[in-house]
């Protein structure tokens, strides 16, 4: 299986980035849309619908028009990762790759402990925050808020069994949409509480009996509701000393279990050991690398990061499928994926986020969202919504 793909509130936003200068020229601002809406993520973004209610829709307060830099931030950088660890699966059409092929060198080995199971976490966890904010927002908008993240989930169910029968096999769509459906939606019945506890035994649960993977997404799904639940979300941008401290936390935790990942992978990657070492070493990662880059976002480089990672992430999902067919397109020019080397998977990463890069940034200075994202949205709250900025 390839790293597969893959975080409601009112007024709150992310401290404005300093610093950004001519930066901010590059980012399309103003009330666009993202993948957070793409799959489900966004903060205030999500707040930011029309959705209907006797027929009528009712406009968001200016304050729910603002959306978070830091989200798109997150969202793009995991997307890059995402890709890294995808480019050679989806250019191998047959949907993974074991996990020894990510051990022949030692450049393969550097790329495969910074990536590997390292980004798709994040998503998940995102992924679980979304669909949160998504019911908060569909409670105040309309009479059956389910009925709205019902039809989402169906939605992103269809978009990923198109993408798994025509494209690609290591398809995570349909594997969010599905356990949206078996998870995410009846928990919003249950106390927050309950939610809580679930999402800690399922993570424990697939860490130390199940080798993390897909098994992993269910109890992240959670953890993300919950936290959107307990108002952690709402308290992202302050604080700077608790993340600093989570960030430490997490890395000097991944640090020596990934030394124990590497110890026991010797032996084969079906040992009970390494089947532990591995999924606990990408959520510790995938932790510190979370932490790291909200920090990183409270310095000079924020404006760098923003401009580079935030229009990516606000057309993640349209950039997410793009992807496949890209990759797919260099495969059949270059051909032989199975001899691509590290250097040569990096550069196709690069030349595929390069054009999305620069495809994000001149529609997103045209369109309020990406074209998939638009049509999600759409169906979402059964109501078209505009896609191009006035001129």
């Amino acid at each position: 299986m390839g790293a597969a793909f893959s975080f409601g509130g009112g007024g709150w936003e992310w401290p404005k980035v300093r610093r950004l200068g001519r930066w901010r020229e590059l980012v399309a601002e103003g009330p666009g849309r993202s993948l957070g809406q793409a799959l489900g993520m966004s903060w205030n973004g999500l707040r930011d619908v029309d959705a209907i209610d006797g027929g009528r829709p009712r406009p968001a307060a200016p304050q729910a028009r603002r959306r978070v830099v830091a989200l798109d931030v997150l969202r793009g950088f995991a997307l890059c990762g995402i890709l890294l660890a995808n480019v050679k699966p989806i250019a191998h059409r047959g949907g993974e790759l074991g996990i020894e092929h990510a051990s022949e060198t030692t450049a393969a080995m550097v790329l495969h402990l910074l990536v590997d199971q390292r980004f798709f976490p994040i998503f998940s966890l995102l992924f679980g925050v979304g669909f949160s904010l998504l019911l908060e927002s569909a409670q105040a908008r309309v009479r059956q808020p389910r009925v709205v993240l019902l039809r989402r989930l169906l939605a992103l169910l269809a978009v990923g069994i198109f993408h798994f029968v025509v494209l690609w096999k290591g398809d995570i769509l349909t594997v969010y949409a599905a356990l949206g459906l078996l998870v995410l939606l009846p928990s919003t019945w249950l106390p927050r509480r309950v939610v809580a506890v679930a999402a800690g035994v399922l993570i424990v649960l697939s860490v130390t009996l199940f080798g993390g993977w897909y098994s992993v997404v269910p109890g992240l799904f959670l953890l993300g509701s919950a936290l959107v639940r307990y108002g952690v979300v709402r308290r992202i941008g302050s604080g700077p000393r608790t993340t600093a401290v989570l960030g430490l936390i997490f890395a000097l935790a991944a640090v020596p279990t990934t030394v124990v990942q590497l110890r026991v992978g010797s032996s084969g990657p079906d040992t009970p050991a390494f089947r532990i070492a591995y999924p606990a070493a990408g959520l510790l990662a995938a932790g510190a690398y979370v932490c790291g880059m909200l920090l990183l976002l409270r310095t000079r480089l924020a404006g760098p990061l923003t401009a580079v990672f935030r229009p990516l992430g606000r057309m993640a999902l349209t950039n997410y499928l793009t992807a496949t067919v890209l990759v797919l397109a260099i495969s059949g020019v270059v051909g032989d994926s199975d001899r691509w080397s590290v250097g040569g998977v990096v550069a196709v990463a690069a030349a595929v986020l390069l054009v999305q890069w620069m495809w994000s940034v001149v529609w997103l200075r045209r369109c309020h969202q990406g074209p998939v994202e638009w049509l999600w949205r759409w169906v979402t709250w059964w109501q078209r919504p505009p896609l191009r900025r006035p001129r």
